[in-house]
């Protein structure tokens, strides 16, 4: 859909479709490099561990990973988890270049702008930040953490089709990711923003150098090309304030691994690197107050919609979840319920059955063997 969208822009505005990771390779090569990339990184390391006392046995080490992990439904998972995501964000980035074209200048940051001094009783979200704060290691530490969105909103991708321990949790991941994108992009175009730092850049003209001005100075005049001459220009325009994508990715991924992940740490990790990005957007005037609102409410649609599409169900009123497959099929209606009734079923039965042979092999004398024996 978003590439459809992308290409009808495209011809309505007279404006060519551009890559804008170009400087790494055409797409033909990028996207089974992508793929290439991810098999080495899961089969490499795992062979050499398990052979790391007779190298010899690498290959066939690496052969068994390889038919145990990449399954048909897994290299089917990697490739549309990853071409999904390729169309989907280069069309994202596309649209957001042609807002320029759509509206010229016109936004509104007055408004969000009054709505932010309201919220902090008169006084400006980033001014009380740089107070608290500070503008000088306060501004480094949170340029890293802004930053550091750049390359974990793919790897996190990665992840989650390569080694997630079930299948449909990496089909949510990729899902709900390709949705908050697209719901982002709706709302670059139903309330145009620049943002804080754009439109009021005294207020933050006090803090230290750091990735982040830099990268703000790259984006303003990458829209002052794009303004000034569209058409003759190869810069994307990739300013827009409302909403927050940076706090819409990072929560998808914060909730899917809330109810995902079994390693507490990684679950608080996350928490704790979500809230460090809602303050890094409002440190240096990414974003308003309404924008981080709004960022946060596409990313919980996102996910809730990306659970009913693969087949997650929520318990405990939203507070767990569980599959309803561990495949890509889903199934539809009451089924979802019937097969995970039968699949806890079918596991307490086993338990049962494993314990009673337990104990009847103790009971004998013979253990583990003499259950085996009669398995």
């Amino acid at each position: 859909m978003m590439g459809a969208v992308a290409v009808v822009a495209s011809v309505s505005l007279g404006e060519g479709l551009k890559d804008p990771d170009g400087s790494l390779g055409p797409s033909w090569f990028r996207l089974p490099m992508m793929v290439l990339g991810a098999f080495v990184v899961d089969v490499v390391p795992r062979s050499v561990w398990r052979s790391r006392r007779r190298m010899r046995t690498f290959g066939s080490h690496a052969k068994s990973i390889i038919d145990e992990h990449w399954t048909r439904e897994r290299i089917g998972l990697v490739v549309i988890g990853l071409v999904s995501f390729y169309v989907t964000y280069v069309s994202y980035r596309n649209l957001k270049n042609y807002l320029p074209l759509v509206y010229g200048k016109q936004t509104y940051d007055s408004l969000l702008h009054h709505v932010d001094r309201f919220i902090f009783l008169g006084h400006e979200p980033a001014v009380v930040l740089h107070q608290v704060l500070g503008g000088d290691v306060a501004a480094h530490v949170l340029a890293f953490v802004y930053l550091l969105f750049l390359p974990i909103s793919p790897f996190s991708l990665i992840v989650y089709l390569v080694w997630s321990r079930n299948i449909s949790y990496g089909y949510w991941y990729a899902t709900a990711q390709c949705l908050a994108w697209a719901l982002g992009t709706v709302s670059y175009y139903a309330l145009p923003t620049l943002g804080p730092n754009f439109a009021f850049p005294f207020i933050y003209a006090d803090l230290d150098s750091t990735g982040v001005s830099s990268l703000q100075d790259s984006l303003y005049w990458g829209r002052y090309d794009v303004l000034k001459s569209p058409l003759n220009t190869d810069s994307i325009q990739s300013v827009a304030g409302f909403a927050s994508l940076h706090v819409g990715i990072i929560l998808t991924l914060a909730l899917v691994t809330q109810y995902t992940v079994r390693h507490l740490w990684l679950r608080v990790a996350m928490w704790v690197y979500f809230a460090l990005t809602v303050l890094s957007t409002l440190y240096f005037g990414w974003h308003y107050v309404s924008d981080v609102v709004a960022g946060a409410a596409i990313a919980v649609v996102s996910v809730w919609l990306g659970a009913l599409a693969t087949g997650q169900r929520f318990d405990r009123h939203g507070r767990g979840s569980h599959p309803t497959t561990s495949t890509a099929s889903v199934p539809v209606g009451d089924d979802q319920d019937d097969d995970w009734d039968d699949e806890r079923h079918d596991h307490r039965d086993d338990h049962r059955d494993d314990h009673r042979d337990d104990h009847r092999g103790r009971g004998s004398g013979l253990g583990d063997s003499a259950a085996t024996a009669r398995a």
